[in-house]
């Protein structure tokens, strides 16, 4: 069975090479991974902060978020 690892981001280049490196590093056989573009999918801002998301580019995995870098409060998203 796999793990969920959702992958959120606003789109700016941190965010973007974060996305990359996040495709690259996580096992396709181990991981079923999500890519969500918060900018583009403002629907999803509430889902990210009910599991946990500060701030983005941050990446939940197995229900337990990780923040990446500092690229943008969740409250940045919102406006």
């Amino acid at each position: 069975m796999k793990t969920s690892a959702v992958f959120y981001h606003a789109g700016c280049p941190v965010c973007v090479e974060a996305e990359h490196q996040v495709a690259e590093a996580l096992d396709p056989t181990r991981y079923d991974v999500e890519i969500v573009h918060l900018g583009e999918q403002k629907g999803r801002i509430e889902a990210a902060e009910a599991a946990g998301v500060k701030s983005v580019p941050a990446i939940v995995i197995g229900g337990a978020p990780f923040h990446i870098n500092f690229g943008a409060p969740m409250s940045a998203l919102k406006g």
